[in-house]
């Protein structure tokens, strides 16, 4: 059985999510990297957490040296695990979408919504070319990395330097990125079938910001 999650100091547990998180993505945290992530300036006090989880069982080092999870202590189906995802913001054309200066921040999403193997990111949607297919601008929407897509999918591609979320249509001479929308001045773009897309919309969530009371002094 796990160690209770109880049992473990909020660095402990912070250093297991890092490290289910890059498990996650397909590669293994190194100790400078759960340090920068934990916000220690040494590797020294990663390792003492290391040590720790090692210690417990949690964590173990394969014969390449590198980390992986023999025990999660938020395994529980009664607990929600997550893993951190990345916030990506306005996103140059050429530029790999998740290169490091894109992102604006990591969110914890939970496993359940961000399945591994997978590779992640989300982007905030501004406008409203696609309010009738439920996303508002201002929300954010978890996007599961791929360079290919099914007709009918919606999916984030990078138009005029920036990311955005359309419906793709596919036709033998063409591509299409079709909006749907209340506003009918949002029309389908037209692309060569060479057009790559950069991921497929796996889920939208609301702002966080929109439920911010707009007069603080207003009682609930």
């Amino acid at each position: 059985m796990p160690p209770a999650k109880d049992d473990l100091s909020v660095n402990e547990l912070r250093a297991i999510r890092l490290i289910r998180s890059a498990i996650h993505q397909g590669r293994a945290p190194t100790v400078r990297e759960l340090a920068a992530g934990l916000g220690y300036r040494s590797p020294r006090s990663a390792s003492d957490i290391l040590e720790s989880l090692q210690a417990r069982g949690i964590v173990r080092r394969g014969v390449n040296g590198k980390l992986r999870l023999t025990k999660d202590p938020e395994e529980d189906r009664f607990r929600a695990r997550t893993v951190n995802v990345p916030l990506v913001g306005t996103v140059a054309a050429g530029n790999p979408i998740l290169a490091e200066e894109n992102i604006q921040a990591m969110i914890p999403v939970s496993v359940s919504l961000a399945k591994p193997p997978h590779r992640y990111f989300l982007v905030r949607v501004t406008g409203n070319s696609m309010n009738k297919a439920g996303i508002h601008d201002g929300d954010l929407v978890l996007v599961r990395q791929q360079n290919s897509a099914n007709d009918g999918e919606k999916v984030i591609a990078l138009i005029d330097d920036e990311a955005t979320v359309k419906v793709l249509r596919r036709s033998p001479d063409a591509v299409l990125l079709v909006p749907q929308s209340t506003d009918p001045k949002y029309k389908p773009i037209v692309l060569n079938q060479d057009f790559q897309v950069q991921g497929v919309v796996q889920a939208t969530l609301p702002d966080p910001d929109k439920g911010t009371k707009e007069n603080p002094d207003e009682p609930d």
